[in-house]
């Protein structure tokens, strides 16, 4: 009998997880809390499919930097101390993480994962014919402000065979609208990708849809998973009850909250925010991916938007726009790129994206024997989440017996 499989998480790693399993033959009910897919951290993000760019926020000297940024009012990343537990162990566990030696591990990890979700991404689309969101090869330019910043990224190219270092000149000639810029030198890795993640989450689901073999049950959500010795029996959605054989948790930093006991999940969400720009005809946008690191802001042309992203803020579980933030992001896009697009119109968001203190998802077992994580991605949910689908699919499956 052809197994079924509950998803609980309709962004795009539980989409992506249910595309996966109907790729091989297995059926799925896919649970979303909202009556629409992809419309929490999966809308709007940065929208870099950053494949080499994958090292975790936590690392040596973070924390004496995160001190500096703190002082500015436009700081990268902002801490909001709260009297709530989950706060105070997550930023703990973040803090040791935050040695060179454990970052240099868990990004060779993230590296290896998020090439194999290049492959895995490329194969969907060539094959199966996925169609249009916005998904284009354009390369990433990462560009500096500072020489030591520049100096320091120079000796940590991940693959120096194929990416350029490139001086102020050399960025002009590669992205004309960079002119006048102030950046001192960057580094250009050709084989870097662009996509709109709401685009592809949407073009996953009808997929779903068409296939027969993924039945959506949106607009409701789950209160509660019933176990009993060891194995998930059912979940809970108000007052009905849905029997499950496979049970995949992957609703991003809420999955918390339907941990069962013996369970734990370390996942606290980092609020970011985005800016998309309408590009009309007489703009001029980047085409390629451009990452301003010092100021830790992303641009990414999605078709006839720009897409600008930045911010990390440790600030609890309210999703609400931060008003000085999105005015921080505008201001920064405006400087950078004054003709990129019309910013009146720009539609804001804010997102919460679900991060484990170290910066590697959780994705595979659990002590319950048919019950599974894929969850904790932070901001490289659309990065990583074709391979870790591709991987807990084949766990539960029976194809794998280790998780990642």
């Amino acid at each position: 009998m052809t197994q079924r499989v509950c998803i609980i998480g309709g962004g795009v790693i539980g989409l992506t997880t249910a595309y996966a399993l109907v790729r091989q033959g297995l059926q799925v009910d896919l649970i979303d809390a909202q009556p629409d897919l992809a419309r929490q951290a999966s809308f709007a993000n940065g929208g870099q499919l950053s494949y080499r760019y994958v090292a975790p926020l936590a690392d040596a000297g973070v924390p004496l930097q995160a001190l500096g940024w703190m002082l500015q009012g436009d700081s990268p990343l902002r801490l909001r101390p709260r009297l709530d537990v989950r706060q105070w162990r997550w930023m703990m566990a973040f803090l040791g993480a935050c040695r060179g030696s454990v970052n240099r591990r868990n990004a060779e990890q993230l590296y290896r994962l998020a090439l194999q979700s290049q492959q895995v991404l490329n194969t969907w689309r060539e094959e199966d014919a996925l169609g249009e969101f916005a998904w284009r090869r354009n390369g990433k330019l990462v560009t500096f402000r500072s020489r030591t910043s520049f100096s320091h990224a120079r000796t940590r190219l991940c693959e120096p065979q194929t990416q350029q270092v490139l001086g102020p000149d050399e960025l002009f000639a590669l992205e004309p609208t960079l002119a006048n810029s102030p950046f001192v030198g960057g580094i250009f890795t050709p084989d870097e990708e662009v996509g709109d993640c709401h685009q592809f989450c949407l073009l996953l689901a009808q997929r779903l849809r068409a296939s027969g073999l993924c039945h959506f049950i949106l607009g409701q959500a789950v209160t509660r998973i019933r176990e009993v010795g060891g194995t998930v029996q059912a979940v809970e959605l108000g007052d009905q009850v849905l029997p499950v054989q496979q049970l995949v948790l992957s609703a991003g930093y809420r999955s918390a909250a339907l941990a069962l006991p013996g369970m734990r999940i370390p996942v606290y969400p980092l609020k970011g925010y985005s800016l998309s720009v309408p590009i009309l005809t007489q703009h001029q946008a980047p085409e390629v991916s451009v990452t301003d690191y010092d100021r830790k802001v992303v641009y990414a042309r999605l078709g006839q938007q720009l897409r600008v992203a930045a911010m990390v803020d440790i600030v609890g579980f309210d999703p609400s726009i931060d008003r000085r933030r999105i005015d921080s992001i505008r201001q920064a896009a405006l400087a950078l790129f004054p003709l990129g697009g019309d910013y009146p119109q720009a539609l804001e968001w804010a997102g919460m994206r679900p991060a484990t203190p170290s910066g590697v998802p959780m994705v595979g077992a659990t002590p319950y024997r048919n019950l599974w994580l894929n969850l904790g991605h932070g901001a490289l949910g659309f990065t990583l989440a074709c391979a870790c689908a591709l991987r807990l699919s084949e766990m539960i499956a029976g194809r794998e017996d280790t998780p990642v």
